[in-house]
């Protein structure tokens, strides 16, 4: 008989815990023919408890694997692969849900648990809404990884009804708070609207990104690939872009840059907006409510909505990115159709 245990002792009997190469590996110690041999159940400590059953006869004493168990590996595994942006949204959506299901087991959480989740937090419905997309997503990893065989939860519950975003950038906003804007945000504003992308791909693109008369997008959320034809009022753009930037001897590759000559970033673009807006406010009254709602993010839809007056929806959809046109015309084109009346 060996001894007895001193530390690990949340181990069921005879698995035994060893740190190699900066990892955890567990395994099970067992004596066959009066010799010892230890079998490896891998570096997962719930799945090596999986195994750890299957091996050993006698019942041993089971972890019940909890969501927090899931959001460890998640955190982990999963969130460092996402882009920048989207993993600083999961880290915060997964700590409301650890609020309410840090310690669950997941063979309790029954869908019942998901609705009062989404009650609780009727105040952020988008939010709310989010994190529910989201622990679903963990769900599925979990029975991927084998922590459960059981259904999603999540699967029947539905979200907060949210009203769609309906405010349309018109000319007259767009050039209030345009004529306000330092030379920065000019160039922000006009490089986000005629290539339709979102404000963290617009800040992105480089000199480096210009090939055959072509502005070569791949977007950060979707790896989407675009190539934009380099003409008319993009070509213009270009042009006062590389004039602005060889006045400065401060050398970067981003063709947003700010007053210094130095690559624009997204803090700086956000205050040059704000005091931009809250001027053309001010010099604005009879607009100030519809300029104050107006968000630099709003520009993709404007850029959207205008695509599809002049050339379609499919176009509208081609710019933007999206592998449907349906996903255009449900989130995006806030106009709505251009119609003839009746007589």
């Amino acid at each position: 008989m060996g001894r007895k245990p001193t530390v690990n002792l949340n181990l069921p009997p005879y698995m035994r815990r060893r740190a190699w190469g900066g990892k955890v590996y567990y395994y099970l110690r067992s004596t066959i023919d009066g010799k010892r041999k230890e079998f490896p159940l891998g570096s997962d400590f719930i799945l090596a408890l999986r195994k750890y059953t299957e091996l050993v006869v006698i019942e041993a004493p089971c972890h019940a694997v909890t969501f927090s168990d899931v959001e460890k590996r998640y955190q982990a595994e999963v969130v460092p692969k996402l882009a920048k942006n989207t993993a600083k949204i999961y880290r915060s959506d997964i700590r409301h849900l650890l609020e309410t299901f840090k310690d669950a087991p997941l063979d309790q959480v029954k869908p019942m648990n998901i609705r009062m989740f989404l009650d609780d937090r009727a105040a952020i419905p988008t939010t709310a809404n989010r994190c529910k997309r989201l622990f679903s997503t963990m769900w599925n990893h979990a029975r991927g990884w084998g922590y459960t065989d059981l259904p999603n939860p999540c699967e029947g519950i539905k979200g907060h009804s949210l009203d769609k975003r309906m405010l349309y950038v018109t000319d007259a906003m767009y050039n209030a708070v345009y004529a306000q804007g330092s030379a920065s945000l000019r160039e922000a504003m006009d490089l986000a609207y005629l290539t339709g992308q979102r404000p963290a791909d617009a800040l992105r693109m480089s000199e480096h990104d210009i090939m055959d008369g072509y502005l070569i997008i791949t977007q950060a959320k979707t790896k989407q690939p675009l190539r934009i034809t380099i003409a008319g009022k993009l070509a213009e753009l270009m042009a006062r872009i590389h004039e602005r930037k060889a006045a400065h001897k401060i050398v970067t590759a981003g063709l947003l840059t700010n007053t210094n000559g130095k690559r624009l970033t997204p803090a700086v673009l956000r205050n040059h907006f704000d005091e931009a807006r809250k001027k053309a406010a001010a010099v604005h009254p009879e607009m100030a409510d519809a300029i104050m709602a107006f968000h630099f993010y709003d520009l993709r839809a404007k850029a959207a909505d205008d695509t599809s007056d002049q050339r379609g929806d499919q176009a509208a959809s081609d710019l933007l990115g999206h592998g449907n046109v349906k996903t255009t015309q449900r989130h995006y084109l806030r106009r709505g159709k251009i119609v003839g009346a009746t007589k």
